[in-house]
């Protein structure tokens, strides 16, 4: 049942005044103290007519809200609380509240990089441990994409942190294909989230082209303020990933139109989600499916194409479809080795 805002306060109102057991609270009574609560919270100076106020005490009687307040009459003239410790706010949470509330708890948990999840994390930490105290060990029904062992974590509020300040970063950093760890001034503009890894856009001081550094390649971090940072001015940051899977980027690199056939197996999920958000269905058949796309060849969208194994083969262009071919060969071999 749907419950607007001023219905709350006046329930909450309601559950104020039954609440204290000082005085002898009559509808009339249970009237002005809604139409004061309206006026203070929410400016309206109408009032409350008595229907409003009886309806409000049946509803918080029943079960409509999950309230089943003992409400009661005293003398045919006084309400009050049959059980003189009950309140609206102190009702236990229904099992589809608590799924609910774990599913929120389990979103919440995904920014804990974030300084602003420190603000509210003991308040998530006190919830998290209400629910699992009133769901009697009651079995988690939805499992969150997560890797809480990956590094580089711990640097993403301070990347955060320097993008909003506008602050230069040296960065003590190794690439998968280095050998030796390099110092680096950088200048960030973007923070973006890749397969649960994360990674910063931004360029390297003295350098004009942009550079997508990874956060778990971070060997040390900290602000620099002997170099004045410099502002984005040149590229278009919301758009800048719109052509690519993954996080390359080829500046120079045109998108290219891709043709790729799906085996009927594998269509249907290709069909619920797409590769690319530029992919269309050209053609159907009893066999599969072709489907084109436009973007930027890159590593990231070599490893969809493999990972989709024997379903999937590239039509055109040539050059991908002899990369893959070249590439599945060599895995072969790898295989054929005594």
């Amino acid at each position: 049942m749907p419950v607007n805002r001023n219905a709350l306060i006046r329930y909450r109102t309601i559950d104020h005044c039954l609440k204290n057991r000082f005085r002898k609270w009559t509808l009339d009574d249970l009237i002005d103290a809604c139409s004061d609560a309206l006026y203070e919270y929410e400016g309206i100076d109408k009032g409350v007519s008595k229907r409003t106020v009886q309806s409000d005490i049946q509803i918080m009687r029943s079960d409509k809200l999950g309230y089943n307040a003992p409400i009661i009459v005293i003398d045919r003239k006084y309400y009050t609380y049959e059980d003189p410790n009950y309140s609206i706010t102190n009702i236990p949470l229904s099992g589809q509240d608590l799924d609910r509330l774990t599913e929120v708890v389990t979103i919440l948990k995904q920014f804990k990089g974030f300084s602003h999840f420190q603000e509210v994390s003991g308040m998530v930490q006190k919830l998290e441990d209400k629910i699992n105290t009133s769901k009697n060990n009651q079995k988690r029904i939805i499992d969150f994409e997560k890797n809480d062992n990956l590094k580089g974590l711990d640097y993403l509020d301070q990347v955060y942190q320097a993008i909003l300040r506008k602050q230069v970063l040296h960065i003590t950093y190794q690439s998968f294909k280095a050998r030796q760890p390099n110092d680096i001034f950088f200048h960030a503009y973007l923070l973006k989230e890749y397969r649960n890894r994360w990674f910063m856009l931004g360029k390297r001081d003295k350098d004009t082209r942009l550079t997508t550094l990874a956060l778990d390649r971070i060997l040390d971090l900290q602000e620099d303020k002997t170099i004045p940072y410099q502002e984005n001015l040149a590229y278009d940051l919301e758009n800048y990933y719109t052509h690519v899977v993954g996080v390359t980027v080829m500046e120079n690199r045109p998108p290219e139109i891709v043709e790729l056939f799906i085996d009927r197996s594998n269509a249907p999920f290709v069909l619920t989600k797409p590769i690319h958000h530029s992919q269309q269905l050209l053609e159907r058949t009893s066999e599969g499916i072709k489907v084109q796309l436009q973007l930027m060849i890159n590593f990231e969208f070599e490893r969809v194409i493999l990972g989709f194994g024997p379903s999937v083969e590239v039509i055109k262009p040539d050059r991908l479809r002899r990369r893959i071919k070249g590439l599945i060969r060599k895995s072969l071999n790898n295989y054929e080795k005594e």
